[in-house]
């Protein structure tokens, strides 16, 4: 299960490799979580939130943002002004707060020839093919099941993102095209109140639920984070013969990354 300290600690080794720094200060939902996140009491949220807001302002675009977030300048202030903190703490508070409060020059960018793509989470030049399964989850009544489930295929190995429509009980998945979607299935049903069927289009267009079996074999499990593939993939089995069911009501290209789960986990369990 997702919690403070391991979502802030996965943000800040993102944030530690420079091509993830644009795209997590543009996301919605992390930046304000982080900002909560330095109201936090314990210690060591603390730091690795101000460890990973030390990494995002590295980038010198970013800092504009940063600094215009509601509640950031007065949150780092108040760090540098709570006694009894730890030194390590005020001080990282003061140094983020230093970079943040630097005059940022204007940009000049030269034409692009070529249109400029979205940010994109999790690089990873392995991912040159995958493909996209639409499922129906029964069961998916509430955000605790909706909880159960991004758990549930954070854990398997091949799980590169997924989007809910909560209004229909769908996930859209985008899995490496070496794996199986019966392994999905297979997670899901560990979950022990959840189940799976595939949607899918038949010859008339028409949606279908198929159910698989869940495979025999023990799921292979994520040691560490999914890695993130653009929705422009155009590599995709699934679509190129209709299998998958376009996905709907995502307020974001990437709102199905794991990037974004983390996001509304910020926000939505801040008070617990």
């Amino acid at each position: 299960m997702m919690n403070a300290l391991s979502v802030v600690s996965q943000l800040r080794d993102l944030a530690s490799e420079p091509q993830n720094r644009e795209a997590i200060v543009q996301d919605q939902g992390c930046l304000p979580g982080l900002v909560l996140f330095l109201d936090h009491l314990d210690p060591e949220v603390l730091f690795a939130t101000l460890q990973t807001l030390r990494y995002l302002a590295e980038l010198s675009t970013n800092i504009n943002n940063m600094r215009n977030e509601l509640g950031m300048m007065v949150s780092l202030e108040n760090l540098m002004d709570r006694v009894g903190l730890c030194v390590n703490i005020a001080a990282l508070a003061k140094e983020v707060y230093g970079l943040l409060s630097l005059p940022t020059e204007p940009v000049c960018r030269t034409p692009e020839k070529k249109p400029k793509k979205k940010p994109q989470f999790f690089i990873n030049s392995s991912n040159k093919k995958a493909k996209s399964v639409t499922l129906h989850i029964q069961g998916l009544d509430s955000t605790v099941q909706r909880g159960l489930c991004e758990d549930a295929l954070l854990r398997v190995k091949g799980v590169i993102s997924f989007t809910f429509q909560m209004a229909t009980k769908r996930c859209t998945v985008r899995i490496r095209s070496d794996l199986l979607t019966e392994s999905l299935v297979s997670a899901i049903a560990e979950t022990k109140v959840l189940s799976a069927k595939q949607v899918v289009k038949n010859e008339a267009g028409e949606e279908v639920l198929v159910v698989l079996a869940p495979c025999g074999a023990e799921v292979q499990q994520n040691a560490v984070l999914p890695d993130y593939l653009p929705e422009e993939e155009e590599n995709s089995p699934e679509r190129a013969t209709h299998h998958a069911v376009s996905r709907t009501a995502a307020k974001q290209d990437d709102s199905g990354s794991w990037l974004t789960s983390a996001a509304s986990f910020l926000t939505k369990t801040f008070y617990w």
